[in-house]
C-alpha cells in the first residue's frame, strides 16, 4: 500500500541513487527530462520566501523547475537529478546553442532581485559549485547568468549579485582594471558574440553585459574602457591568446 501511495506522489524519493549534492535536501520536482550538463545557469527566484519558490518549482502544472534552490539562510535543496533536464532556462542561447536546458544545471537563489545576497547564501552557492565541479568538467567561463543567455527578457540574478566574489572562488569570469588595450580594429559586438552572447539585439546584450561586468556604468554604449574590459574577459575565457596584444 505504501508503494502504490508513493507512485501517486510527484515528490517521492527516487528508487535509484540520484546524481547531485549529498549536502542538499532532496525535494523532487516532476518537471525534467534526460540530458548532459556543460553549463551552470544562475537565477533569482523573484519571491519573498523559499517556501513559495519551492511550491512553484515543484508543482506539476507550473512547467518550471531547477536542479537546486538555495535559501537566504544557506539551505540547499535539490529538486532535479543533475543527469536530468530541468526546465529553468526557457528560450535562450549561448555560443550558438539554443537548448540551454539540455546543457546546463540550473541554480535558483531565493532573492527578489532587488536585495543584497546574504554571505551565507553565497558561501553555500560556492560550496555547491565546488561540489558540482567534482562531478562535471564545467569550465569556469560556463557559469552564467540567466540574463546572459536570455538578454531580451531576463535580468537575473540581478545587478547586486557578487560576480567578482564568485570569480575569485573560481567560478564565472571577472576582470579587474587595469585592462589590456585591445588591438586596433577590435570590434566590440563581434567580441560579445565570441564570448557567447546572442547579439541579434545589440542594445539588450550591451545592457546585460554591463549589468554583470560594469554595474556602476550607467551609459548605454560601450566606451573604450568597456571594450578593454571585454577584451580582457575574452582572454580570460580562452577566446583570445594571452600573447595577443
Amino acid at each position: 500500500m505504501m508503494f502504490f501511495g508513493c507512485l501517486l506522489q510527484a515528490a517521492c524519493v527516487p528508487l535509484q541513487p540520484r546524481l547531485g549534492s549529498a549536502a542538499a535536501t532532496w525535494q523532487s520536482s516532476p518537471n525534467f527530462e534526460p540530458r548532459r550538463a556543460n553549463y551552470v545557469i544562475l537565477h533569482h527566484t523573484s519571491n519573498d520566501t523559499l517556501e513559495y519558490a519551492l511550491s512553484v518549482l515543484t508543482h506539476p502544472l507550473s512547467g518550471v523547475s531547477s536542479h537546486y534552490l538555495i535559501g537566504r539562510d544557506g539551505r540547499v535543496l535539490q529538486l532535479v537529478d543533475e543527469s536530468q533536464r530541468a526546465w529553468h532556462a526557457g528560450a535562450s542561447m549561448w555560443g550558438g546553442q539554443t537548448d540551454m536546458n539540455s546543457a546546463s544545471i540550473g541554480i535558483e537563489l531565493d532573492n527578489t532581485g532587488n536585495e543584497p545576497f546574504p554571505s551565507v547564501q553565497i558561501d553555500a552557492l560556492i560550496t555547491l559549485l565546488e561540489d558540482i565541479r567534482s562531478r562535471h568538467a564545467i569550465p569556469r567561463a560556463n557559469v552564467l547568468a540567466h540574463a546572459d543567455i536570455a538578454p531580451e527578457r531576463k535580468s537575473d540574478p540581478g545587478v547586486l549579485f557578487p560576480w567578482r566574489q564568485l570569480a575569485q572562488a573560481g567560478f564565472g569570469l571577472w576582470c579587474d582594471p587595469p585592462w589590456p588595450t585591445p588591438p586596433e580594429g577590435f570590434d566590440a559586438l563581434s567580441g560579445l558574440a565570441a564570448l557567447g552572447y546572442d547579439i541579434r539585439n545589440p542594445a539588450a546584450v550591451i545592457a546585460v553585459f554591463k549589468r554583470r561586468f560594469a554595474p556602476n556604468d550607467a551609459d548605454t554604449g560601450l566606451d573604450a574602457e568597456n571594450r578593454a574590459l571585454l577584451y580582457c574577459l575574452l582572454r580570460s575565457a580562452g577566446k583570445i591568446s594571452p600573447q595577443s596584444p
